[in-house]
């Protein structure tokens, strides 16, 4: 078991001198990082292979789903985004020391809020070993201090990975030690939830129970989200091949992640048209379909099963589907049944789409458009530390700009308040 209060408390210090850093020197620091990652492939690739041995063993005996073993496993496209995403926030202005707006509260008194660092973050994240390089890379330009907690099911690609980052940042004599740190059990887990005094911020990225305990264990502010039960509304407006292929996209792409589709809502006026289409192209996509008990009459061969929450995250090829008389249903359905996190309108009716986007009250709210383009990625943040369904600072797809708060510069010349209390000056 780690120290874990120890760790915090170097990683406290190191935020406070990361604020010492320029923008040049982070900079550097990140394309070191992408430099190494890449002349270790190999060791991290050997790594994640062992952690895959493991996992197969799990899969079949049950202990771990599909979703988890796909997002653990390490392919060439994923460590290519992922060196790419180091690379990109290179690219990416620093969030830091931004001055967001000044103004004169009265005369020779001047009123600045400015960007700043949160200070130390720990980071809870099941499988997916490329989070580190991530959340790492985010943390060192936007000046923050991380302490990571990876699945014990990629424990190896995770060290893996720790190893080459703090490597890169040793190289470099004016980086703050311990910016980065590891902790590896539920027992750290445990005590470093209990730091409120040190650690500024908890982001949780994984299931809903890992959420949920979480949030009822500890004192520090937490980001996160704990579903990612994604819509898409198919109005009567509809163009039908963009439905089609966006539906796929957002089922079939990758049916692991959070912002893959999960219910489909069909408006009943063009159901004749789109319906049985949309079925045949889900079976052909082995998708296991269920549906309201309306549908599952019209088409019982393709229906599995008639749906009995609707509150439901596959996070595998399966979907459910429902009939919905208007646009104001399908919102209040979503308002209802979803997570916040992303849904869809697919239709050629701009009052409708508006209304939708409107109405619907979630982090991302999308029209024509796949859902699985919800990510820090995609939005150009060159990554993201994970999606907020907060309504906190930071919401959506959380990058650069969701790791900084502010704070309040107030600059005077000798002023004092009795003298707005007197009367003899006035605020502006």
């Amino acid at each position: 078991m780690a120290d874990v209060f120890k760790i915090a408390q170097h990683a406290k210090e190191a935020s406070i001198k990361m604020l010492q850093l320029s923008s040049d020197i982070k900079n550097q620091v990140l394309l070191k990082i992408a430099d190494e990652l890449e002349l270790n492939k190999d060791k991290i690739f050997l790594a994640n292979n062992s952690d895959l041995k493991k996992a197969e063993i799990n899969l079949k005996e049950n202990k771990i789903s599909n979703a988890l073993y796909n997002r653990l496993k390490l392919d060439e496209n994923k460590f290519k985004d992922m060196v790419k995403g180091v690379r990109d926030i290179v690219k990416l202005d620093d969030p830091v020391n931004k001055i967001l707006w000044q103004k004169y509260i009265a005369d020779g008194i001047m009123l600045k809020k400015v960007s700043c660092p949160i200070g130390v973050i720990g980071i809870i994240f099941e499988a997916r070993p490329d989070v580190i390089s991530q959340i790492t890379s985010l943390a060192i330009k936007s000046s923050n201090a991380v302490i990571l907690k990876g699945g014990s099911e990629a424990e190896e690609t995770n060290l893996a990975i720790f190893n080459i980052i703090n490597n890169a940042l040793n190289s470099f004599n004016n980086f703050p030690k311990n910016t980065v740190s590891l902790i590896f059990s539920r027992d750290d887990v445990k005590e470093m939830l209990n730091l409120d005094n040190l650690i500024d911020l908890i982001i949780p990225r994984g299931s809903n129970n890992l959420v949920k305990y979480i949030k009822e264990n500890t004192k520090i502010p937490v980001l996160g989200h704990s579903d990612g039960i994604c819509h898409i509304y198919i109005d009567e407006f509809a163009d039908c091949n963009k439905a089609l292929n966006i539906i796929i996209d957002a089922k079939c792409q990758y049916p692991s992640a959070c912002n893959s589709v999960e219910t489909v809502l069909i408006n009943k006026k063009i159901a004749k048209t789109i319906l049985e289409p949309l079925l045949k192209k889900l079976k052909d996509n082995h998708v296991i379909i269920n549906s309201d008990s309306e549908i599952k009459s019209l088409y019982p061969d393709y229906i599995s099963n008639i749906v009995a929450d609707w509150h439901k995250e596959y996070s595998e090829k399966e979907i459910s589907i429902k009939f919905s008389n208007n646009t104001e249903e399908a919102i209040n359905h979503i308002n209802t049944f979803g997570s916040g996190h992303t849904d869809c309108i697919i239709t050629e009716n701009k009052e409708n789409a508006e209304k939708f986007m409107t109405f619907v009250d979630s982090a991302g709210v999308y029209h024509n458009i796949s859902t699985r383009f919800a990510d820090g990625f995609r939005y150009g943040f060159g990554a993201e530390v994970g999606i907020s369904t907060n309504k906190t600072h930071a919401r959506g797809p959380v990058g650069l700009e969701g790791l900084t708060i502010y704070k309040y510069k107030l600059i005077g010349t000798g002023d004092i308040v009795s003298d707005f209390v007197s009367g003899k000056r006035k605020f502006l």
